[in-house]
């Protein structure tokens, strides 16, 4: 890792996805879209492109947004609040899963994750924002109880290769593991 990400973690990468196509489109209703071939065990990441065979790769309306990212420990908070069974992580279709990593504090920070292969590097920047499916694939509440820790989506700044694994990431800023669970809320303006 470089030296402008000092803060290293050892994080576990519990799923990755890459997409031909928008399983979620539309209005929620009906029963879970067929999710087939959608799981990767590696996926190829390209600067400038995104993830190779995925549905937002080289898409200029995403070039900000070309992979996304996504805390495990979220969806496993969200589950508890609800009463639910675990969650699949794959059905949030973020690109990657972590385990370890608190994720909502990557908004607007330069990270790399590197599962063996060398460092990715990414530009982490808005939220991804949890769509109404949520309510549909994993249990009614969970669109609403994913808000400010749906994960961050993210530019691709470098070629690399993630797998499925063990994974160390090294950041800009220092992270907090025992909060990767927890949602971000935006602070009320003061008078």
């Amino acid at each position: 890792m470089s030296s402008d990400l000092p803060h290293r973690y050892d994080v576990e990468v519990v799923a990755l996805l890459a997409a031909p196509v928008h399983r979620y489109d539309g209005r929620p209703a009906g029963p879970v879209p067929p999710q087939d071939g959608d799981a990767r065990e590696v996926v190829e990441v390209h600067a400038g492109y995104g993830v190779v065979g995925d549905r937002y790769a080289g898409r200029p309306a995403h070039r900000d947004a070309q992979l996304t990212v996504l805390a495990v420990e979220a969806l496993e908070a969200v589950a508890a609040e609800l009463g639910a069974a675990p969650f699949d992580p794959l059905l949030a279709r973020r690109t990657v899963v972590l385990r370890g990593a608190e994720v909502e504090a990557l908004r607007g920070e330069r990270f790399a994750l590197d599962t063996g292969s060398g460092p990715v590097l990414l530009g982490g920047g808005r939220p991804a924002h949890p769509c109404a499916w949520m309510d549909v694939v994993l249990a009614p509440g969970a669109h609403r109880a994913l808000r400010g820790r749906g994960g961050v989506r993210c530019a691709a700044l470098s070629d690399g290769e993630l797998r499925v694994g063990p994974a160390v990431l090294g950041s800009a800023v220092p992270l907090d593991p025992a909060r990767a669970g927890d949602a971000v809320r935006r602070h009320a303006a003061t008078p």
